[in-house]
């Protein structure tokens, strides 16, 4: 239940930032981002911290040979779908949102991958040894 609640928040995280619908930071900034300038300035400052804590735990947990090797397994993923013809390639929005999705996949992996490593192996990280 711990991924699943790491990988959703990194799906609204991502989601909230951009996606394929009118609902999204970017949008919303470059349509009236200057009008309400502080909370502009508030909301991507609380999407910035995310990204942090986020990308921060990522890299340390699975390093950038982790985010690639998930990366390359998510598009080897979607190479066997569209070869199959259970995706197409046509739909635009369809695709900006599996790239949400494989985004805040590669996000929630690399925010549990310590987690699951110690109970896969019993073996502590260096940092979880003080919680114990």
């Amino acid at each position: 239940m711990t991924f699943l609640m790491r990988w959703l928040i990194a799906f609204i995280l991502l989601a909230a930032t951009w996606n394929p619908t009118q609902w999204n930071f970017v949008n919303w900034v470059m349509a009236n981002g200057t009008d309400n300038l502080p909370i502009t300035v508030l909301v991507g400052l609380v999407l910035l911290a995310g990204y942090v804590v986020y990308l921060r735990a990522t890299f340390r947990s699975i390093g950038p040979l982790g985010v690639g090797l998930v990366l390359a397994l998510c598009a080897a993923v979607i190479w066997v779908l569209v070869y199959y013809g259970l995706l197409g390639t046509g739909n635009a929005a369809l695709n900006q949102w599996l790239a949400v999705f494989i985004g805040s996949l590669v996000l929630g992996i690399g925010m549990s991958w310590s987690i699951f490593r110690r109970r896969i192996s019993g073996q502590a990280d260096v940092d979880d040894v003080d919680q114990e």
